[in-house]
């Protein structure tokens, strides 16, 4: 890593700021990101440097559930698995590359053996056997666990590795603008702008300029779209930066949402839902006019409460589990008494109070899935808590890290959970930008995908990256005065946006109404319940205030908030991006699948309960599941995007013969093939 102060002439007046000069610069410090790093040092490429804009404050170190999953292949026992296995269960659900699939399947156990030498603590018999479970979608026993805090053992003993090896870390710097210049094949990344927010009071107001061979986007999903959303606070993703200088995304139409705590977000899957908690709720308030919603749509105890236990693996809202009285009525009752201003409360004290005429609850009246699961755990007491108890204590000390005690009522809602969508990545994760890659929940291999997968993607997405730019991409960067030269412009508009921020015009958009208005507009329109004639008026809005943003700019109060500023101007440009794939899958006969529902007056399919037949919807088109909606920016309008049907390539066939591969291998051929 090289350091130099280089100055730039920002309107006849000359400012020198920092330039630092890496081989690979990679955005983002979660447990892709320190993946690939860690990876691209065991490589031999170790002229590599980390931004992140507060490192310990992203996804993988703040979320979970009750026992948070890692889906790898399986790994014990008698029975048999192999990586093509594996990529059928990826790829069956739709919306998924058959190449990838297996790509991900072929680099499941060695991510897993990974791990378990850094130290993440899952679970072994006296055999040595990496025992699994069942999660949502998985024909196999393929899920295991560290616990609630997996993805947080991950990025801890990641870390640790990454310090280690003393590859620089960037804290408080935040990426607000990729750099592109041209070659011989068209544009490529060069670099990135961020802001350093320790310099803020600085007249180049802390901007710091990266010269870099690659640049590698880590930074996970689009929390801070949402309001109702389970993301930590302050989760922004970066496909605003990527999108905004032509990459193309895929699958924003797909994404997963599920019952969490709002007060402290985390999901409540798992043992949470299989103690079988009752549900309530009230008035605005949180204490009057309570009541057992879930009456008005379960005839009878044992239905009831077979499905709140069924929302333990059953746990993202799925289409396909409203129908029969499904477990994804749950999910919708929840919704309908918010939506009416009402508060919902899981309580752990009390097993799920009957209705008049039903039977009181008891484990032997559940289902008979419900009840074995119950009866092989030795959870047959008298309490939900005592269950939660007696199955996973480890559930209840994470509450109470918070501050929060289960055995009180414990709000909750039905949340914006996880992006399966997000920029597109070949098979080394490379985006359509050349040497511009995208790893972890950021890139967006998946469809509609079995839980837990996810974290797995993010390491083999990560090793991926890496190989590539330690075989194909490990040149020297520019020298820095030509680097300089040639993003002078970028630089100086930067610096001079900035001060149009603070100059107050008349006409800028105040900051602080920016945000809440795309998170309402998002959780209103680009949840689950999605309807044609709402997402095309939130389209229009969504670009209505894009295209202010860009006349008229942002009105900042402090040279603190400018990097907010470029977050919230970025986070506009990928509201459109979400809500205009969503309005071209429902205008092109998309269909209710995976983690959505499209409501359709002309639809085939209602929700059937105790209230009646409601929210009339359409079925799923299956023939989309043989799609991916391809979407990137107009190079000529800012805020318009053209979206092309991807026919979703098959599975491969592979009959790789050891000697051709080697040679392949030892050649370098297996990068360009």
């Amino acid at each position: 890593m090289r350091k130099d102060m280089i100055p730039f002439d920002i309107d006849g007046s000359e400012k020198s700021f920092p330039v630092i000069t890496v081989n690979t610069l990679i955005v983002g410090a979660g447990a892709a990101g320190l993946k690939c790093a860690d990876s691209l040092h065991y490589l031999g490429v170790k002229d590599v440097a980390i931004v992140v804009d507060r490192l310990g404050n992203g996804t993988s170190n703040n979320s979970g559930s009750d026992k948070q999953t890692y889906y790898k292949m399986g790994v014990f026992g008698d029975e048999p698995d192999s990586p093509m296995e594996f990529a059928r269960s990826l790829f069956q659900g739709g919306m998924m590359h058959g190449d990838l699939a297996y790509i991900e399947g072929l680099g499941s156990a060695p991510a897993f053996f990974d791990l378990c030498k850094l130290g993440v603590p899952f679970p072994f018999n006296r055999y040595g056997g990496y025992v699994g479970y069942k999660t949502d979608h998985d024909p196999r026993q393929r899920g295991t666990s560290a616990g609630p805090k997996t993805s947080m053992f991950m990025f801890r003993k990641l870390l640790d590795q990454v310090r280690h090896h003393e590859t620089p870390i960037f804290d408080r710097h935040e990426a607000v603008k990729l750099l592109v210049r041209e070659d011989k094949d068209g544009d490529r990344i060069t670099g990135a702008v961020c802001v350093n927010k320790e310099e803020h009071y600085r007249d180049t107001y802390g901007i710091t300029v990266f010269n870099a061979e690659n640049v590698v986007l880590a930074t996970g999903g689009p929390g801070e779209m949402y309001k109702i959303s389970v993301w930590p606070h302050g989760q922004l993703g970066s496909h605003g930066l990527a999108l905004a200088v032509g990459a193309a995304a895929n699958n924003l139409t797909e994404l997963q949402y599920g019952l969490a705590s709002t007060k402290f977000r985390w999901n409540l899957s798992g043992t949470y839902q299989q103690v079988i908690p009752d549900y309530f709720s009230t008035a605005a308030d949180g204490v009057s006019d309570r009541r057992q919603f879930l009456h008005d749509y379960f005839d009878d105890m044992s239905t009831m409460a077979t499905n709140i236990f069924l929302k333990g693996y059953q746990w993202p809202f799925h289409a396909a589990r409203l129908q029969g009285g499904g477990s994804s009525l749950v999910d919708i009752a929840v919704h309908n008494e918010i939506a009416a201003g009402r508060r919902v409360f899981m309580d752990f004290m009390n097993n799920p109070t009957p209705a008049g005429g039903m039977r009181t609850f008891a484990i032997h009246d559940l289902g008979e899935e419900a009840r074995t699961y119950l009866e092989r755990s030795g959870a047959l007491h008298d309490t939900p808590y005592a269950r939660l108890q007696h199955m996973n204590q480890q559930s209840i000390d994470l509450y109470a890290e918070q501050g929060i005690d289960l055995r009180e009522p414990l709000e909750v809602a039905v949340c914006a959970q996880h992006c399966n969508g997000g920029m597109r990545g070949n098979i080394w994760w490379e985006t359509s930008v050349p040497h511009l890659f995208a790893i972890g929940e950021l890139n967006g291999t998946h469809g509609v995908r079995p839980g837990g997968s996810a974290l797995n993607s993010g390491q083999v997405g990560a090793v991926r990256a890496a190989q590539y730019i330690a075989n194909v991409y490990n040149s020297s960067p520019c020298e820095p005065e030509a680097f300089a030269e040639s993003v002078a412009k970028e630089v100086a508009d930067q610096h001079r946006e900035y001060t149009a921020y603070l100059s107050g015009s008349p006409k800028a958009i105040p900051l602080d109404t920016i945000r809440p208005e795309i998170q309402e507009r998002m959780s209103r329109s680009g949840a689950f319940i999605r309807e044609l004639k709402d997402v095309n008026g939130a389209v229009r809005e969504a670009r209505d205030l894009y295209r202010r943003i860009l006349r008229y700019g942002i009105q900042c109060r402090d040279a603190r908030l400018l990097a907010r500023a470029s977050e919230d101007k970025l986070m506009a440009l990928t509201s459109i991006a979400f809500l205009d794939a969503i309005r071209y899958y429902i205008e092109h006969e998309g269909g209710s699948r995976g983690g959505y529902m499209i409501l359709d007056e002309e639809g085939d399919l209602t929700v059937d309960s105790k209230r009646g037949s409601e929210l009339r919807h359409r079925a799923e088109n299956v023939t989309k599941r043989a799609e991916i909606l391809d979407i990137s920016q107009r190079s000529d309008e800012p805020g318009e995007f053209d979206i092309t049907p991807i026919p979703v390539r098959p599975l491969p066939e592979d009959e790789s013969w050891y000697e051709t591969a080697w040679a392949a291998w030892n050649e370098g051929r297996i990068y360009h093939e």
